[in-house]
């Protein structure tokens, strides 16, 4: 089977449709599928909700796809880097289901292993927990969060084989990692493709079982926040 694809389009053809639910890895600028979100942008499909730590930042990431409109809601942990996101939000635009950090990547890990729910106690007491089942274990109190299974999973690694084999470097393996396994279809571009057989299997991220189309290209490389000293 051919997972390799000459281009983002070519990758995500016969996918996509409105309504989607997509999970799309990337953390802060690091690891975002940038080709496959412009591809996104491109089809003209709405009415999207993604998954995503974050949602870059206006003009990088899925910022783009809210300055069109085809997003209409997120399930996120952070959005002060992207004014737009904050702006559609504050003004009943875009929904927004706010997640901990560690309970979004455990929803997406979730998914991915087929389990529909678990507990934790991060958000007990908090607008987190409002309308969520709670728990006691051991005098404890957890609350009950679901996990996330994608129509799509978007993801970017570094280097990967042709069967998808990956491995993501430093930051990005963050959340492309988790939300690589819950959709029920994962695209996923690299910056390499190599030969089977070169990656040391002991240093794969992600087992191709995962992938089901890999497409490579050239990728920008942002600083999030550049500070430097006076001269």
């Amino acid at each position: 089977m051919n997972k390799v694809y000459s281009s983002p389009e070519e990758a995500l053809s016969g996918i996509l449709h409105d309504d989607m639910l997509i999970a799309a890895g990337g953390f802060g600028l690091c690891g975002i599928p940038e080709l496959l979100l412009d591809a996104i942008k491109k089809s003209g499909v709405k009415n999207l909700t993604f998954a995503s730590n974050n949602a870059g930042v206006d003009d990088f990431g899925i910022g783009i796809l809210l300055q069109t409109k085809q997003v209409k809601k997120m399930i996120s942990s952070y959005v002060g880097e992207n004014a737009e996101f904050m702006r559609q939000y504050l003004s009943g635009e875009l929904e927004l289901e706010f997640n901990p950090q560690g309970t979004l990547a455990e929803r997406m890990r979730a998914g991915g292993a087929g389990i529909p729910g678990f507990y934790t106690k991060t958000g007990v007491g908090t607008v987190i927990a409002e309308g969520k089942d709670h728990k006691d274990f051991n005098g404890e109190t957890y609350i009950m969060e679901e996990g996330i299974f994608a129509d799509l999973s978007i993801v970017k690694a570094w280097k990967a084989d042709e069967t998808g084999n990956a491995i993501f470097r430093k930051t990005a393996r963050n959340f492309n990692l988790p939300a690589a396994t819950c959709g029920k279809i994962c695209v996923m571009e690299v910056e390499e493709i190599v030969p089977v057989g070169s990656l040391d299997p002991d240093n794969i991220h992600l087992p191709g079982i995962y992938v089901h189309r890999v497409v490579q290209g050239e990728h920008e490389k942002r600083i999030e926040q550049r500070t430097v000293r006076e001269a």
